[in-house]
């Protein structure tokens, strides 16, 4: 009987200590003011200012998360040369610009994790970490911020300032564009209405603070950062001709404006344009367009089987399939224009880009001087949610960049990408979504100082894609 005893104690003592985190957290638990949700009634939020203001009673905790399994069933091709190529001072005789074989199948699930803390009156905390990505299969931090929409300061003038202003610190996404709130991020694809984000995929997360002002439907922001994905405070050694030797590190000055109005009960007009700007990063430290640490929801589309020693390249060094980057990591100055028009369920989204930059290796090895690049791009989406809490959709998607993608020769590509999508949300967390898309590659067979040598000479790729998606 004493054992029994003791055996009974012992379960009550670790129920006990099971049940206490549990209850606590669940007195955590709360509304985050001014947060966007993760479900669908976050889409078709841009900047969330302003919109609520729950009595501070003591520090709040939200966990979400964000779910996605991928289905993808896409082919492609190319007519680049696959003998007589010479890489490295050695004849390749052939397969070097064989494109990854590729059979229909799964993708590995994506998931996301976020964290929500009321810190104080008006103060909040955001943390974004990866759990599962298709760039890194280990759990890591995307990004955090804290967000100011009061001050702890006493005086009538803070209170009259925060009531149309807003600030944001932290190492995070910046606000550049209106696209990237509707772009896919890991695991959480649920604002998208198609499978991916652009093919110049302007999306970042940098250390820095932004500054909001918003009054009478216009609103703008200023942002300053450090320009680059991650902290750095080692210098740079100066590298000798061909690369360009300057090893400044400047920071990042971009700037947002506009105006966002629902006319009336059925019709929404939103207007901005933004400005980013870095005249010299040390080495080779920005990664505007190429910031994304979660990876592209095209598989292995239009990518190189093999690298120049003949081995198969890994899944990581095809993270980014389907995009294309300009490489403008030494300087950059890039603005990006956005209408959104919503007429009860229809939608239509507009983007206009155009951004100039180099590396470190555009260099003109005759005047022995730097030389500038460009890029630009366009697209249209439009949109048709159906029902009245506008649970199904069909999509449409145009998206075409041209610029200098390859700067061995001072050519222009282009990538066009068509896409068809159609979405069910089963309940307001839960999506299921298809696509159609069909991508070209133009002009890359003299991106190369040999013609027909780029693996993207002829190239497209085309095919239906899946996801399954979960978001709270």
């Amino acid at each position: 009987m004493k054992v029994k005893m003791n055996r009974f104690k012992l379960v009550a003592i670790l129920a006990i200590i099971g049940i206490l985190p549990v209850s606590l957290l669940a007195q955590l638990q709360g509304k985050i003011d001014n947060l966007r949700a993760y479900d669908q009634s976050g889409i078709n939020v841009f900047e969330n200012l302003k919109v609520d203001n729950t009595p501070f009673d003591g520090l709040r905790l939200r966990f979400g998360a964000g779910f996605t399994q991928q289905f993808q069933s896409l082919t492609h091709s190319n007519t680049a040369l696959n003998s007589g190529v010479t890489i490295s001072g050695a004849t390749v005789t052939s397969g070097v610009n064989k494109l990854y074989p590729l059979q229909s199948g799964f993708m590995t699930s994506q998931a996301n994790l976020y964290t929500d803390v009321q810190l104080g009156d008006g103060i909040r905390l955001s943390l974004t970490t990866y759990l599962s990505a298709r760039h890194h299969n280990e759990a890591w931090v995307k990004g955090g911020y804290i967000q100011f929409d009061k001050l702890p300061f006493k005086g009538q003038f803070w209170n009259d300032l925060m009531k149309f202003t807003t600030i944001k610190v932290g190492h995070m996404e910046i606000n550049y564009g209106d696209a990237h709130f509707r772009r896919s991020d890991g695991g959480h694809t649920l604002y998208n209405p198609f499978m991916e984000s652009y093919i110049m995929d302007a999306y970042a997360t940098e250390i820095g603070t932004e500054i909001y002002m918003k009054k009478n439907n216009f609103f703008g922001m200023l942002g300053v950062s450090g320009g680059m994905i991650k902290g750095n405070v080692d210098s740079v050694m100066a590298l000798s001709f061909p690369y360009d030797s300057n090893t400044n590190r400047n920071p990042s000055i971009y700037l947002k404006a506009g105006w966002d109005k629902k006319i009336d009960k059925d019709l929404r007009v939103r207007l901005s344009g933004s400005w980013y700007y870095n005249s010299c990063s040390a080495g080779s430290g920005l990664t505007f367009y190429g910031g994304d640490r979660t990876g592209s929801n095209y598989q292995n589309v239009v990518e190189k089987w093999k690298d120049a020693t003949g081995a198969v390249q890994a899944s990581t060094a095809t993270a980014f399939s389907g995009r294309v980057n300009p490489g403008f990591s030494k300087s950059i100055s890039a603005m990006m224009f956005n209408a959104f028009v919503k007429y009860q369920g229809l939608e239509f989204f507009g983007t206009y880009e155009t951004s100039t930059g180099r590396s470190k290796a555009d260099v003109d090895n005759v005047a022995k001087t730097t030389f500038d690049r460009k890029a630009s791009q366009y697209a249209v989406d439009f949109v048709y949610r159906i029902g009245k809490t506008e649970n199904t959709f069909l999509g449409f998607r145009y998206n075409s960049a041209t610029g200098n993608f390859a700067s061995a020769l001072k050519t222009e590509q282009t990538v066009n990408r068509l896409a068809f999508a159609a979405g069910w949300f089963i309940t307001k967390n839960t999506l299921l979504k298809a696509e159609y898309v069909s991508q070209e590659y133009q002009n890359f067979d003299n991106a190369s100082t040999v013609a027909g040598n780029d693996y993207r000479t002829g190239a497209k790729f085309s095919g239906v894609v899946v996801e399954a998606v979960v978001g709270f």
